[in-house]
C-alpha cells in the first residue's frame, strides 16, 4: 500500500478543502435540459426575415420535447442533446395582409450536423396562399438553422463553465495540442478548444456593485411603464423584445443579449430584476434595482447594480447608459425641454 500522499496524484484530495473531483478524473454529469429550453426560446423568439413581399417573425415556441446533458470524463466533455421543437411564425405583407404558420424541427441532435436538420415550414390550413411562405422556407429556415447552431455553440462554451475543475495545485489542467484543435461542431470536444469560452475554474466569481443615475423629463409613472410595456421596450431598443410586465415575468431584449426576470414591482416607484448579459458565466445574474424618484418637473432614475462580474463593470455601466438611458430619451423625448 502506498504511503499517504505518495499514491496516484489523481486521487490525492487533501490539497483541496472540498475534495471535489481533483484533476477532473471522476465522471461528472450536468443536466442542461432547463438551460437548453430557455436558451432555445431566447434564440428563436423574435427571429425575423424580410424581403420585397413583407416580413415574417417567429412569435411562439409551442413545443420543446427533449433533453440535454454534458459529461466530464478525464477532463474531456461529452455532449448529449436531442430535441423536437415546434414554433409559430406570423407574416405581414407590404399591403398589410397577415398570415400565420408553423415550424417543426424533429431532429436537433448531437448525432446530426446542422446541415442535416429537417426544418419544416408550413402555412396554416385556414390561411390564404401567400409568397411569404417561400420567404420563411428559404431565408427563415436558414436563420433558424443558424440560431440552432448558436445554441449548440453556447451549450459547448457558456454552459460548460465550471465543469473542468482546478487540479490539486489549483490550476486547470492544460489540454494537449490535439485536444485544443478539436472542432466545436463535434460531439466530443476538449475544454481547451480554441473556439470555446474561457473555462471557469470553480472559484467564486468576483463581483461588484455600483449605482448610476440620470434624470428624465417625464413622470415616475410614465418612466416606470417604459420598462414593463413590451411595445415601448421594442421602441427604444429598436428590435423585437419579449417583456412580461409582472412579478415573476421574464424579459428578453436586444436580440437576446439581455434577459432576466422581474422579482419585485412597486407601481411607479421601484422595479427589482434578475438581469444578465448573454456572455456572462452560465446562470449568473446581477440584481438590478430601479428607483423612480419624483423631482417635480422630472424624474430621477437611480439604478443600483449588485453582483455584476468585476470584468463586466464598465461594459454594464456603458450598456445601461447607451441602450437604456440615451435610447429612452431619444425615443420618447424625455431628454429635452419643450418651450
Amino acid at each position: 500500500m502506498a504511503k499517504w500522499g505518495e499514491g496516484d496524484p489523481r486521487w490525492i484530495v487533501e490539497e483541496r478543502a472540498d475534495a471535489t473531483n481533483v484533476n477532473n478524473w471522476h465522471w461528472t454529469e450536468r443536466d442542461a435540459t432547463n438551460w437548453s429550453s430557455d436558451k432555445l426560446k431566447s434564440l428563436l423568439l423574435g427571429l425575423s426575415v424580410e424581403d420585397e413581399e413583407g416580413t415574417c417573425e417567429v412569435t411562439e415556441v409551442s413545443k420543446l420535447d427533449g433533453e440535454a446533458s454534458i459529461n466530464n470524463r478525464k477532463g474531456k466533455l461529452i455532449f448529449f442533446y436531442e430535441w423536437n421543437l415546434k414554433a409559430t411564425w406570423t407574416g405581414k405583407s407590404k399591403t398589410g395582409v397577415k398570415c400565420k404558420g408553423s415550424i417543426e424541427v424533429p431532429n436537433l441532435s448531437d448525432e446530426n450536423d446542422m446541415e442535416d436538420l429537417d426544418i419544416s415550414v408550413v402555412l396554416n390550413k385556414d390561411e390564404p396562399d401567400t409568397p411569404l411562405v417561400n420567404l420563411m422556407k428559404t431565408k427563415g429556415a436558414e436563420k433558424i438553422r443558424e440560431a440552432l447552431g448558436s445554441y449548440v455553440e453556447f451549450l459547448k462554451s457558456e454552459f460548460t463553465q465550471g465543469m473542468i475543475l482546478p487540479t490539486a495545485n489549483g490550476v486547470a489542467k492544460p489540454q494537449s495540442a490535439s485536444q485544443s484543435k478539436a472542432k466545436l461542431d463535434k460531439t466530443q470536444v476538449s475544454s481547451g478548444s480554441s473556439t470555446a469560452a474561457p473555462v471557469n475554474t470553480g472559484v467564486k466569481i468576483p463581483t461588484c456593485k455600483f449605482t448610476i443615475k440620470d434624470t428624465f423629463l417625464t413622470s415616475p409613472a410614465e418612466l416606470y411603464r417604459v420598462f414593463l410595456n413590451q411595445e415601448m421596450v421594442q421602441a427604444f431598443t429598436r428590435s423585437p423584445a419579449t417583456v412580461e410586465g409582472e412579478r415573476g415575468g421574464r424579459f428578453r431584449l436586444l436580440e437576446g443579449n439581455v434577459f432576466g426576470e422581474f422579482t419585485e414591482l412597486v407601481p411607479d416607484e421601484k422595479i427589482v430584476m434578475k438581469w444578465r448579459f448573454n456572455n456572462w458565466p452560465c446562470e449568473h445574474y446581477a440584481t438590478i434595482t430601479l428607483m423612480f424618484l419624483d423631482r417635480s418637473s422630472e424624474t430621477e432614475l437611480k439604478v443600483e447594480c449588485r453582483g455584476v462580474p468585476n470584468s463586466e463593470e464598465e461594459q454594464t455601466k456603458g450598456g445601461w447608459k447607451r441602450y437604456y438611458f440615451e435610447a429612452i430619451k431619444q425615443t420618447f423625448g424625455y431628454g429635452a425641454r419643450l418651450f
